[in-house]
């Protein structure tokens, strides 16, 4: 059944005449991971709020389970938890009580949201902050305490605005495990904008990837890429000023100074490894197929 009904969408802050979301259409189905993908600026986060009745839409329809958004002031918060990109309420509480009382509040007895709270601290590496006040602690904490409180008893839905925002690598591959394992294990929907386009493709099920507040593209990653299976995408770590001789092809995209990215036809792969391998210039460089993210960059490039 479907989570999220959302039919012809828009919204229109005050004061602008652009749509920050223009006509969107789009449904989710229970238990699928589904991602938002786009550039600054696209409308995701005004889509995420408006999916957590936070904002209200100048025009369309969001139904949740069915039921209207607003229609009863409780049913929303009875159903999803919700992760901004920033701010928690309960900021002049230590991790430990947040996470108690959230729990506590979603329905759990006493017993049992002191097992979630223990649970959600050695889950997510807090055991250390547990005492420690939500404002005190570090952005990379702060974060893991926000997801800790959004996730806990387990609400059906999740709506999840950059969760990996602030992590090391290392504690953003455990948000991607726990993101996996709850949705595995427990059937949760989950929602989540990201900028980690590489890294939520190995955890999305499907995508709708969204650009000046409309939905370009909605499907599966690898249904999306399909058009790019015929290319390869490489790329190039070398000293900066030393770029190497490649064969005739496309023009990289400089991610950094001295590094390269770009999508080469299968056909010319043998001729690019020659010129890279025994290159002293080169310090590092790896072929893989196109991603989710050469899509994205795909999509962006083209003419709206």
């Amino acid at each position: 059944m479907a989570v999220y009904d959302v039919v012809d969408l828009t919204k229109i802050y005050p004061r602008q005449t652009t749509p920050a979301n223009d006509r969107l259409t789009l449904s989710v189905a229970e238990g699928e991971i589904f991602g938002l993908l786009g550039d600054n600026g696209a409308g995701k986060t005004t889509l995420i709020r408006q999916m957590a009745n936070l904002l209200a839409p100048t025009s369309g329809t969001i139904r949740l389970f069915g039921q209207p958004l607003g229609a009863a002031p409780l049913y929303v918060p009875g159903h999803i938890g919700y992760m901004p990109q920033d701010g928690l309420a309960l900021n002049n509480l230590t991790v430990g009580e947040t996470l108690y009382f959230t729990a506590h509040l979603r329905g759990l007895d006493r017993r049992d949201a002191r097992a979630e709270r223990d649970r959600l601290l050695d889950r997510l590496d807090l055991g250390t902050a547990r005492d420690r006040l939500i404002v005190r602690l570090s952005g990379g904490q702060r974060r893991l305490a926000m997801l800790a409180t959004t996730i806990a008893a387990s609400p059906p839905v999740l709506l999840l605005d950059e969760p990996t925002n602030d992590l090391d690598p290392l504690h953003r591959r455990l948000v991607w495990d726990l993101v996996r394992e709850i949705n595995r294990e427990q059937g949760l929907t989950i929602i989540l904008v990201t900028h980690n386009v590489i890294e939520a493709e190995r955890v999305i099920q499907r995508v709708g990837i969204m650009r000046g507040g409309r939905l370009i593209a909605v499907g599966r990653p690898g249904a999306l890429k399909a058009g790019l299976n015929r290319q390869l995408r490489l790329e190039i770590v070398f000293a900066p000023g030393s770029p190497p001789a490649l064969p005739p092809g496309p023009a990289p995209r400089e991610v950094v100074p001295g590094r390269w990215q770009f999508l080469i036809e299968r056909e010319a792969a043998p001729a690019y490894l020659a010129a890279l391998n025994g290159n002293e210039s080169v310090e590092d460089f790896s072929l893989s197929t196109a991603t989710l993210e050469d899509l994205f960059l795909a999509l962006a490039e083209q003419p709206v």
